[in-house]
């Protein structure tokens, strides 16, 4: 008996849906959690106002395919499959990844634009350790000493020796120190055009130096996944891992102003096994951010919190969790899934940036042309299949 018609054409329409199901591009579901894709959250105060008859710079380019792996481009929390959500990690964006593969074992919103505060050090150090000879003395300036923030005590006429001033640096996070080693590096204007080429050089497209400091300024910004490069970068430096891993040294006065004793501020230093050093950071507008790295069981994870608050939980202790948590992914697995990796020069990111709005779709990738084609095809020969039976049918009179 000959099959109805309309039963023909429902075939059809089967086959077309299957085709253009397969064929449709993925687009992720909008979230409210992406809301710093292209620039931070708008500044509480006016430390971001360009100076009067500057520009004020706009965001940087968003990269048309996230930096390390797709996805790397989600804003919720992204984790191995079965692998679970850190606990009590609540800052905004972070990543856990190992220092020495450079796997990425989790993050959230990791490449969020959000302002670094003193994390920005870190990039700092790697211009000054190629650009200023720190076994010279310095001699401190009243410009040292007037700088906002932090400070880890240098005056005018004080004689400080370069290794110290950059363990300052790292250690107390002495904006001083960042504004005298600054000047030795070519001025502070050169030496934040430095730091952005060095992190362009990295793959790090979500940064734009504002201040060497970490200090707000328009159009500051870097990501976690960012922050994770710069130290994964400067541990490979005999200075830099001594510096942040070092608890005290002897600083001297000025003037009147007697030697003391500078100590690390970093608290897991003091409380977390392994722990290899790290920075901390705050302004109004970045919030707490913080980074450091340990060694456990043969394996280096460094751990990266940005904008987050020291309610419910204290930053370090968000930062310890989140290193536990890294650590336990190990011994679950001797080799545990990645969700992204951090860039590295020698696998060149080799990034397309896309001006403007970042939540632009994705640009459709070969493999769901292919597959689209294919399922075309098959839609195609199916319905010349069934229309060949249908066709051959013994018609029945009416």
């Amino acid at each position: 008996m000959l099959p109805p018609l309309r039963h023909l054409l429902t075939a059809l329409l089967a086959c077309l849906f299957l085709a253009s199901a397969v064929s449709a591009p993925a687009v992720a579901a909008p979230t409210q959690e992406c809301t710093a894709k292209t620039s931070p959250p708008p500044p509480v105060d006016t430390s971001e106002q360009p100076q009067p008859g500057q520009p004020s710079p706009g965001p940087v380019p968003v990269p048309a395919e996230p930096i390390g792996g797709q996805r790397l481009g989600g804003c919720g929390v992204i984790t191995p499959a079965g692998a679970g959500a850190p606990d009590q990690v609540t800052a905004a964006s972070w990543v856990i990844a190992d220092l020495d593969s450079g796997a990425i074992l989790g993050a959230r919103d990791p490449h969020a634009r959000q302002r670094p505060a003193s994390l920005i050090k870190v990039l700092l150090s790697l211009v000054i350790m190629r650009e200023v000879d720190l076994t010279k003395d310095f001699v401190g300036t009243p410009e040292d000493a007037q700088q906002d923030g932090t400070l880890v005590g240098m005056g005018p006429g004080g004689q400080y020796q370069g290794g110290n001033v950059f363990k300052a640096l790292l250690m107390a996070s002495g904006n001083d120190a960042a504004h005298a080693l600054a000047v030795r590096a070519g001025g502070v204007p050169i030496t934040v055009q430095k730091m952005n080429e060095e992190a362009k050089r990295l793959g790090a497209l979500d940064t734009q130096v504002a201040t060497p400091s970490g200090l707000d300024g328009p159009g500051m910004m870097t990501s976690a996944y960012d922050m994770a490069l710069f130290y994964r970068e400067a541990m490979k430096h005999k200075e830099f891992a001594e510096a942040v891993g070092t608890e005290q040294i002897d600083f001297p006065g000025y003037a009147e102003h007697p030697a003391f004793k500078v100590n690390n501020d970093n608290r897991l230093l003091y409380t977390y096994d392994g722990f290899l050093g790290g920075k901390t950071g705050f302004t109004d507008d970045a919030r707490h951010t913080y980074l450091g790295g340990a060694a456990r069981a043969g394996h280096r994870l460094v751990s990266v919190l940005m904008r987050g608050e020291n309610l419910p939980v204290r930053m370090t202790d968000q930062a310890g969790h989140l290193l536990d948590w890294g650590f336990a992914q190990y011994q679950a697995k001797a080799t545990p899934e990645s969700v992204g990796t951090l860039v590295s020069q020698e696998a060149p990111h080799n990034a397309k940036l896309v001006a403007g709005d970042a939540t632009a779709t994705l640009p459709a990738k070969k493999e769901s042309g292919m597959l689209a084609g294919i399922a075309f095809v098959v839609a195609g020969v199916s319905f010349t299949l069934l229309l060949v039976w249908w066709m051959r049918q013994p018609r029945r009179r009416r």
